[in-house]
């Protein structure tokens, strides 16, 4: 079993308020959630109106895959011009199958 795990740095342009933030990241994760079939969550920058950290988690039976999902998964995003993506890093979980024998 393998988890990959994505934290994003973003930036949302054309936000004048935190309220504005939200409604911005409520509908980008919404749409990734629906899509992908992930875990994300906003676990960084909550005040600041125009930065956001997102993370990002997957689980599935090998690297490969899951890298693969992570990879069209962070293509969507740029793809919705909601946000920008500064930066960007995955790292990956290995756990040992035998536990459940």
């Amino acid at each position: 079993m393998v988890v990959g795990v994505c934290h994003l740095d973003v930036l949302i342009e054309g936000v004048g308020s935190l309220k504005g933030k939200r409604q911005v990241m409520r509908s980008l994760m919404d749409r990734v959630k629906k899509r992908f079939n992930v875990s994300i969550s906003e676990v960084g920058n909550q005040d600041s109106w125009q930065r956001a950290q997102l993370g990002i988690s997957v689980v599935g039976p090998d690297q490969e895959l899951i890298d693969s999902v992570l990879s069209k998964l962070l293509s969507f995003i740029e793809e919705t011009n909601l946000v920008q993506v500064l930066r960007s890093n995955v790292e990956f979980l290995h756990f040992n199958l035998n536990f459940f024998r």
